[in-house]
């Protein structure tokens, strides 16, 4: 019995508790609704919240010294959002903007195809227009003007303030505003713009101003193949990435493409508080951006530099006639590498051009400009164009006949100017008469052609592939840039129908041998280093904001993911010392000795380097070649040096001159340059 009276007295005591707090939700609900409901709605009709994205500030990509060749800069933005204002207000508000930012020197965006005074349409298709926008086909300009004037319930008289309204109404009927999706009036405006907009809140309903971080560009041109450049996101891209929004920008070319991923940066949420009449009340941020990583390159800004200038000045003094003969020269490449680490130090591509302009959305005009320039100025010629390498590539042929034994050092070929050993292809030394007898150090310092057809045609096509893909030659090398090519090497794989007179074409670097000038530069360096591969790169480091950095490992597998890089091109060469030695003799005499190849452009230099030129016969032309490395005792660097038509390959040689002397710190002298020499030189040298 007393069990039953606890169970009914513990009933009794829930029951009273769900009295209890239905008679209190019961008060609080009168409370809200009818004590304060008048004043709960009339606060929550006169406010309204927002969310605004932050735009993350993009990461900078620095050379090896730190300098930013990218960086944000912050720029101030103009937005409107749909308010609870009537249209008068409206229209009075957005003339005001209008005058604001003209009057501090400061653009708006003007899309409205009419103009006044006088009265015309500006670069639409009228009869198109007319249409899409349900305006009387008859109109002329200034009735159509007339039309959005009572469209917009425009009352002034001012014809220059009706269009200022019209142009900003248009604006916003046309990207489609609400109060929760803005408009963007106008970009990049002044400080005194901005203050004004932020100190007169209460007369600008609807206006809001923003931050914008934006990609700029401190020293202008310079690198610009390596930096590439970022734009906004196409459908395309949009729909291969979840996290990016319509307007966003990306990157489109070079670094800025490649490690987007860590340059990017997270963007955060602010919360605007603002009135029915548009006046911002209070404004939060309720998820903080993140920026983006910093990028931190091989290159360095002052050798970058050096090289671009060299490069333009050779290929100015090639269409001038400073350097006879070679007129048709207008394009070319420079690359210079670690021969010890593979670091990329400087890779210019001339002509350059202007990443700034892409940024904001490149015009049509510059857009048309750089598609229709024959310099294909968008083009990286490092790694995108290739070449056959000409004699440059005779120093294969060299290896690859010692390290077969069909020559020695001591091998003697008699140059007797025609080449007679096959009675269908029959070609010549450049040298007319020849160059007698030559060992392999005199053939490559006087790039005597017969001395390497005679060693091809011994060493064989086979043993010639095997030693040119161990340097890496006619493949990728895998650098972190996209559009790489991977060239051809020549030999059977091209060809099925091969011949001994192909052998002995491809000796001489010529044939289907078409090489990029990065591969040449890594050739370069292994020539210089004693046979040992190396790894080409162009990053050093990928710097996160927290003080962190991105392990090597991880930027690796991001970049053959990437890129689908398929390893390091080329193999270690164990080459003897003695062979070394020869070969690196040979390229010393193409430089210091009188009868070199290039002498005439190092006979006065007071560092001893290691050279080759080279001249490619083309169907248009002659393309020319420089490789060297410096200091020859102990080398640091390698160059290569390549200008489409340059005609002779020494005329390439002041540029790796120019590089050596800024590398090695040095005052360069002045170069005297022989344009004496007959326009008659070797076709391939």
């Amino acid at each position: 019995m007393k069990k039953k009276d606890n169970t009914k007295i513990r009933f009794n005591i829930l029951i009273a508790i769900v009295y209890i707090i239905g008679i209190v939700l019961l008060v609080s609900l009168f409370n809200l609704q009818i004590v304060h409901g008048e004043e709960y709605r009339e606060t929550s009709n006169t406010r309204l919240t927002r969310e605004k994205t932050i735009t993350a500030t993009r990461g900078n990509i620095l050379d090896a010294t730190g300098n930013k060749l990218v960086s944000t800069s912050v720029i101030y933005n103009v937005e409107i959002y749909k308010t609870k204002i009537d249209t008068e207000t409206l229209n009075n508000a957005l003339l005001l903007v209008a005058k604001t930012l003209e009057e501090n020197g400061d653009s708006y965006i003007d899309n409205f195809p009419i103009s006044i005074n006088p009265y015309e349409f500006k670069n639409i298709n009228e009869q198109s227009w007319k249409e899409s926008n349900k305006i009387d086909a008859n109109f002329n300009a200034e009735q159509a003007f007339n039309y959005y004037k009572e469209k917009y319930k425009i009352s002034i008289d001012n014809v220059e303030d009706i269009r200022r309204i019209i142009t900003l109404r248009y604006l916003i009927e046309k990207d489609g505003y609400s109060n929760t999706k803005s408009v963007k009036i106008a970009s990049n405006i002044s400080n005194a713009s901005y203050a004004k907009f932020n100190e007169m809140g209460t007369s600008f309903p609807g206006i809001s101003t923003y931050v914008e971080p934006t990609v700029a560009y401190p020293y202008g041109e310079l690198a610009s193949h390596i930096l590439g450049y970022v734009g906004k996101i196409s459908p395309d891209e949009l729909e291969k990435n979840e996290d990016y929004e319509q307007n966003d920008i990306i990157g489109k070319t070079g670094i800025e493409k490649v490690f987007e991923k860590y340059l990017k940066g997270k963007d955060g949420i602010k919360q605007i508080d603002m009135s029915v009449d548009g006046v911002v009340t209070d404004e939060y941020i309720a998820e903080p951006a993140i920026t983006g990583s910093d990028v931190v390159l091989t290159i360095d800004s002052k050798l970058q530099k050096a090289t671009e200038e060299a490069l333009a000045k050779d290929i100015a003094d090639m269409q001038n006639g400073v350097l006879s003969g070679a007129t048709k020269a207008s394009e070319g490449s420079a690359v210079v590498v670690n021969v010890k680490t593979g670091e990329i130090l400087a890779m210019a591509s001339f002509p350059n051009y202007n990443p700034s302009l892409f940024t904001d959305g490149i015009s049509q005009a510059n857009w048309d400009n750089y598609l229709n320039d024959g310099r294909h100025p968008l083009v990286n010629k490092a790694i995108s164009d290739k070449s056959a390498p000409g004699s440059t590539f005779k120093l294969v042929t060299a290896i690859a006949g010692l390290e077969s034994g069909v020559i020695d050092l001591n091998t003697k070929i008699n140059d007797t100017y025609i080449y007679k050993y096959f009675n269908d292809y029959q070609p010549k030394c450049w040298l007319r008469g020849g160059h007698g007898w030559q060992n392999v150090v005199q053939a490559i310092e006087h790039s005597c052609n017969y001395f390497f057809y005679e060693t091809g045609r011994r060493a064989g096509i086979d043993k010639l592939v095997q030693v040119a893909k161990a340097f890496g030659l006619g493949q990728k090398t895998g650098v972190e840039l996209p559009d790489e090519i991977s060239g051809t090497l020549s030999g059977p794989e091209v060809d099925k129908e091969w011949t001994g007179g192909k052998t002995i074409q491809t000796a001489i670097g010529q044939l289907y041998n078409d090489f990029t000038p990065l591969q040449m530069a890594k050739y370069t360096a292994m020539l210089a280093n004693g046979g040992k591969n190396i790894e080409v790169t162009i990053v050093k480091s990928i710097n996160n904001p927290d003080g962190t950095q991105v392990s090597r490992n991880e930027i690796e597998s991001h970049v053959n993911e990437f890129l689908q890089k398929e390893g390091n091109s080329g193999s270690d060469l164990e080459l003897s010392s003695n062979i070394i030695a020869a070969i690196r003799q040979g390229m010393k005499g193409v430089t210091s000795d009188d009868a070199g190849t290039a002498y005439s452009y190092f006979r006065d230099f007071n560092i001893e380097v290691g050279g080759k030129t080279g001249s490619a016969s083309t169907n248009n032309g002659t393309n020319a070649w420089f490789v060297g490395f410096a200091p020859f005792d102990d080398p640091e660097i390698a160059v290569a040096v390549y200008v489409k038509n340059g005609e002779h390959g020494g005329y390439t040689a002041p540029v790796a001159r120019a590089i050596f002397a800024e590398y090695l710190g040095m005052n360069a002298s002045q170069i005297t340059e022989d344009t004496t020499v007959s326009s008659y030189m070797q076709t391939v040298r």
